[in-house]
């Protein structure tokens, strides 16, 4: 059962929430399966580049779907090691650390979603199992990549304008209190997530519980991240389940950061505590419940982005693979005649179409007039 009793404030909103889902995900019937993987995709990609830029990750949306481009031609197991170097070429090598975390998160949100009734009911086994992928491609965290964790650690927040760091939370200790909590919070989660009236609130407080430990040494905020796409996922509400491989839950987190970790650190006081009963949840929840409600206005968004893309000349969408095979550029015709072989004026035309569709954005005018891709 939960740890905190919802007030009838937070009752009400739920329950709003509830319908608002009811009837998106109803919305949603007969959805094509090339639909629904576009809006899947878009979802997987904003959660990607969010995820990790809030832990200080650099690559935009636009380069971690040209990465994720790049990894989906050839699926087959080792690929990110076999095009690292071309990728690191295209990217800028400074950003080695962030594409690495890029890899490793998409490779975890791709489990997720293909895989998230299969990983049912959640284990500290497949816990660390998820750990382990989400680190697979960073080197240095070979030697603790799916175990717990050795040394003390911090929640930070990072304010990139001022360069200050703040501790939120003094997570658990390593060794026995981090093992015995989280065997707690794994044994409490599986008798509570069929139980409790609301779903969303189990996976709200496992979460809390989760970052509150901080059980690994690196990686806990993207993994917590993935774990409440994944216990959603898994839970018993039918239009949730629908709906979630199509939210992008993790970018209204990004552009709410200070709030999140302010959250974080209302609820639990900056402190762990052993007995759950000593946070104050329902803040994390409102949070979330906010979060998922602004996430859900997108699926509108990229519907009509989807049906724009459906009408697309072929030349629109040879100007648009160019915009995608250069993601950190801005390009100017004569680039773009370069890399199509497409006459100038058909060029014109097309940047026309795509810039009223919203897939590129202008930036300068006349000669000096580049384009940038918008995702």
């Amino acid at each position: 059962m939960l740890s905190f009793k919802p007030s009838s404030k937070l009752e009400k909103e739920l329950r709003l929430l509830q319908e608002t889902c009811i009837k998106t995900a109803l919305g949603l019937e007969g959805l094509s399966a090339e639909e629904a993987s576009f809006l899947n995709r878009f979802a997987l990609i904003s959660n990607v580049g969010a995820s990790t830029r809030i832990e200080n990750a650099v690559l935009t949306d636009r380069e971690v779907e040209w990465l994720d481009t790049t990894l989906f031609r050839d699926g087959k197991p080792g690929v990110f090691e076999e095009k690292k170097a071309f990728i690191l070429d295209k990217l800028s090598k400074d950003r080695e650390r962030s594409i690495e975390e890029v890899a490793g998160c998409r490779q975890v949100l791709t489990t997720v979603y293909l895989q998230a009734k299969e990983l049912f009911p959640i284990t500290e086994t497949i816990i660390r199992g998820l750990h382990h992928e989400l680190l697979r491609y960073y080197p240095a965290a070979q030697n603790h990549a799916g175990g717990y964790k050795t040394v003390s650690n911090q929640v930070v927040s990072f304010d990139h304008d001022t360069g200050e760091k703040r501790v939120v939370l003094d997570p658990a200790p390593p060794g026995i209190q981090t093992e015995t909590a989280m065997a707690d919070l794994v044994q409490w989660y599986r008798q509570s997530i069929h139980e409790d009236t609301w779903p969303l609130l189990v996976v709200v407080e496992f979460v809390f519980r989760f970052l509150a430990i901080h059980p690994f040494e690196d990686g806990n905020g993207r993994l917590g991240r993935a774990l409440f796409l994944l216990i959603l996922l898994q839970a018993d509400d039918q239009y949730l389940t629908t709906l979630i491989p199509y939210l992008a839950l993790d970018r209204y987190i990004e552009q709410n950061r200070a709030l999140y970790y302010a959250t974080l650190h209302k609820c639990s006081d900056g402190t762990f505590h052993s007995d759950s009963l000593e946070y104050d949840l329902e803040p994390i929840a409102w949070f979330f419940i906010k979060v998922l409600r602004a996430s859900l206005g997108d699926i509108d968004l990229y519907r009509r982005r989807y049906a724009a893309l459906q009408q697309l000349p072929e030349s629109g969408l040879a100007v648009l693979d160019a915009f995608k095979a250069s993601p950190e550029k801005r390009l100017a015709v004569r680039e773009i005649e370069q890399e199509t072989g497409l006459p100038r004026r058909t060029i014109q035309y097309a940047l026309r179409i795509l810039s009223e569709k919203q897939f590129i954005q202008k930036l300068g005018q006349g000669a000096a007039s580049r384009y940038q891709l918008v995702f």
